[in-house]
C-alpha cells in the first residue's frame, strides 16, 4: 500500500518514512500543501499522513480540498497536530480527517493508527453484506451508500460508523463502544472524536440525518423516524 506523508520538517518525514517502510508500505513525501494536492491526485495513495502546519496551503485547507474532490473524497487521512493545538485537532475532524495523532508522537502509536484505518477500509471492501433502513442503503461489498436512491461520498471512518449503527439498529451505542469498534482504540481517547464524525455524517445524510439520534449522556443510535 502507498502512503503519502506531508510534513515540512525533514526529520519528521524521515522518522515516519523509516517506520512505514519497516512495516511494508510504499512511501511518497511532500513538503507543502500544493505538492501534497498534486501528488494525491497523480499517485492515488491509499492514505495520507497530513501535518497541519504547512507552507503555501496549510494541512486543514488541503484536507478540505481533498474532501470536495470526488476523486479523493473517500481517501483516508490522518492529521498530525501539535499537542497544544486542540483547535487544530477539532478543525481537522470537522474538515474531514479520519483520525489525528498529536506531536510528539510515538512511532508505535502512529503505526497502530495507520494499520487500524487501512484495515477499516479494506475490511469494508472484503465483506459481502448489504443493509437497508428505509431510505438508507449501505452495500459493504460495493463500498457504497445511497440515500433516497442517491449515492453519497463517505470517508472510511464515516462509512464504518454508519455501518455499525445500521447493523445495530435501535440499540444505543456508547461513545466508548464506538471508539473501540470503529477506531479500534482500547484506551481512553477524547470522545469528541465520535461527536465530530457523527455531526459530519449527519450533514452528508441530508434529510435522512434524523435517522441518527443522540441519547443524551450515553451515545447514539440509528432509528427509523416515526410516520
Amino acid at each position: 500500500m502507498r502512503i503519502l506523508v506531508v510534513d515540512d520538517e525533514p526529520d519528521a518525514i524521515e522518522l515516519i518514512r523509516f517506520n512505514l517502510k519497516a512495516s511494508g508500505y510504499e512511501v511518497l513525501t511532500a513538503e507543502d500543501g500544493e505538492e501534497a494536492l498534486a501528488k494525491a491526485r497523480k499517485f492515488s495513495p491509499d492514505m495520507i499522513l497530513l501535518d497541519v502546519m504547512l507552507p503555501e496551503i496549510d494541512g486543514l485547507e488541503v484536507c478540505k480540498i481533498l474532501r470536495r474532490d470526488p476523486a479523493t473524497a473517500s481517501l483516508p487521512i490522518i492529521m498530525l497536530t501539535a499537542k497544544a493545538s486542540e483547535i487544530d485537532r477539532v478543525l481537522g475532524l470537522e474538515f474531514g480527517a479520519d483520525d489525528y495523532v498529536t506531536k510528539p508522537f510515538s512511532p508505535r502509536e502512529l503505526m497502530l493508527r495507520v494499520r487500524n484505518l487501512l484495515k477499516r477500509k479494506e475490511s469494508s471492501k472484503e465483506e459481502v453484506e448489504r443493509f437497508q433502513v428505509r431510505d438508507i442503503e449501505l452495500d459493504v461489498s460495493k463500498y457504497e451508500v445511497k440515500i433516497m436512491g442517491q449515492p453519497i461520498d463517505l470517508t472510511p471512518t464515516e462509512f464504518k460508523l454508519l455501518q455499525i449503527l445500521m447493523e445495530r439498529k435501535g440499540r444505543v451505542q456508547s461513545r466508548d463502544r464506538l471508539l473501540q469498534d470503529v477506531w479500534g482504540y482500547d484506551q481512553l481517547i477524547d470522545t469528541r472524536t465520535v461527536d465530530t464524525h457523527v455531526r459530519r455524517l449527519r450533514e452528508k445524510m441530508g434529510e435522512a440525518a434524523d435517522y441518527v439520534t443522540t441519547v443524551r449522556g450515553v451515545g447514539y443510535r440509528l432509528m427509523e423516524p416515526a410516520g
